[in-house]
């Protein structure tokens, strides 16, 4: 019997607003939302917490290449120590996707020059999600 091919996702939680920010990523970034389900569409009713009928129980976005799963939960706290991170090809989409996941969000780093990328920059946007953009320089031979 053969095994499927290893894959690995990102799951992100969310506080209440995980359908906005899928449909967010999706007009902004490129993505497409693929999947959801709510707590009020789940079998078992009896186990819905109250007053979450219209909460994200499970979604999924494609974007850039990969899946991002994610679900509101009652005790959510913004992303501390991983970021998404975006690879972009040119300063112009690095600048232009900075500025649009800046806005309402926490900037970290501001989108800069470094010795590793053209742009690069670090943030949490309002949905609580962390980010890099980076416009990556050439890699080095022998690195």
């Amino acid at each position: 019997m053969a095994t499927a091919p290893l894959k690995m996702y990102t799951y992100l939680n969310f506080g209440g607003n995980c359908e906005e920010a899928f449909r967010f990523y999706e007009k902004h970034l490129g993505g497409k939302f693929v999947f959801k389900m709510t707590f009020g569409e789940m079998p078992d009713k009896k186990n819905i917490p109250p007053g979450q009928e219209k909460a994200i129980l499970h979604a999924r976005l494609d974007l850039g290449g990969t899946e991002v799963l994610g679900a509101d939960i009652p005790s959510y706290q913004p992303m501390r120590s991983a970021y998404l991170t975006l690879i972009v090809g040119s300063n112009e989409e690095a600048e232009r996707i900075h500025a649009l996941l800046a806005d309402g969000g926490e900037i970290f780093m501001p989108m800069a020059e470094t010795f590793f990328a053209f742009r690069f920059s670090m943030l949490r946007d309002k949905f609580g999600v962390s980010w890099m953009i980076i416009h990556e320089r050439p890699m080095q031979p022998g690195a």
